[in-house]
């Protein structure tokens, strides 16, 4: 099952359906009205973004599947590609689970300007060198990518979970929101219990308790507690710290395109960020559910010989 879905992802099959819109109706405005729909200019990014091309190759290809499929559609020039991302809202789908959603949270750098990683190691980095990072949200349940921030290189990761938050609508429930140590902020934790969710963030190895002035100064200290009395391994495997490594295996994927955008306008390589995330490999041949619930035995050694009693009570006693 696992090996035929794998092969199905390489598939190069591709479908036009010929209720598309895709010519642009008039808006009403003043002005030249646009001549392409959103949907195919997203149509065109993707194929450029899928086989690393450049605008004007991105050209031929997509003028020879409408071709093959039978269907009198203009293309897109390579100028209009080149426009339209700066405006372009790209939609990502995804589907409900009916269930109160649990998020992993992750991010990495993409370079955009400057040496290779060869030259980079050989003569050593250049100042020419400009990094991005992606941040992106994942539902554990469907595998889908629900929010996605593309800040500039001077913002930290900090700031970034609330605005991530703000993308999931207000009324879907969220229980969970795990991400790593670099997001214990009181914004974070305050943005995450503000959603009534539970926030699975280990503390910093310096870190130290809050004045509980505040909702989410007493939920961090009492995720301090635990960590002082269960260890910072036995921790993560009881609340399920390590689920993030789903996250990361998707943003690998994400990655696999290449670290390198061919963008250099900051509207432009979001979009060309999002057309990258927008891809569907996740639907076939992936893991269908990830349980979020906590694991009751350590997997370390090094771990047996603590035990959790009773943590809703706050007894946390190592027992061997």
């Amino acid at each position: 099952m696992a090996k035929a879905a794998l092969r199905e992802r390489g598939l190069l099959s591709v479908w036009f359906d010929p209720d598309t819109v895709w010519q642009a109706g008039k808006t009403g405005k003043r002005g030249r009205p646009e001549a392409f729909s959103d949907a195919a200019v997203q149509v065109c990014l993707t194929l450029k973004v899928l086989f690393g091309l450049p605008l004007r190759q991105t050209v031929g290809p997509v003028e020879s599947l409408i071709r093959v499929a039978g269907l009198d559609w203009p293309v897109p020039d390579y100028s209009t590609l080149c426009r339209r991302p700066v405006r372009l809202g790209v939609q990502i789908p995804c589907r409900s689970s009916g269930r109160p959603s649990n998020l992993l949270v992750e991010s990495t750098g993409v370079n955009f300007r400057g040496d290779g990683d060869w030259p980079a190691r050989k003569h050593g980095p250049s100042r020419r060198r400009q990094w991005r990072k992606v941040h992106i949200t994942m539902d554990t349940e469907t595998g889908d990518i629900r929010a996605v921030e593309f800040p500039s290189s001077r913002q930290g990761d900090s700031p970034l979970p609330p605005d991530l938050l703000a993308q999931i609508p207000e009324d879907e429930e969220v229980a969970t929101v795990t991400t790593d140590g670099a997001d214990d902020t009181r914004r974070c934790h305050g943005a995450i219990i503000s959603r009534g969710a539970e926030a699975i963030i280990p503390i910093r190895r310096n870190g130290r308790a809050w004045k509980e002035d505040c909702p989410a100064a007493s939920v961090r200290n009492e995720i301090l507690h635990a960590m002082r009395h269960l260890g910072r391994a036995l921790w993560k495997t009881w609340a399920g710290s390590h689920g993030r490594t789903r996250v990361e295996a998707r943003m690998n994927r994400v990655t696999l395109l290449g670290e390198r955008i061919m963008s250099r306008d900051p509207n432009r390589q979001t979009a060309e960020i999002q057309i990258r995330i927008l891809r569907r490999f996740i639907r076939t041949g992936g893991i269908h559910r990830l349980s979020h619930e906590p694991l009751l035995c350590p997997r370390h050694g090094r771990d047996r010989g603590h035990r959790l009693n009773d943590y809703q009570t706050g007894e946390l006693q190592p027992q061997c």
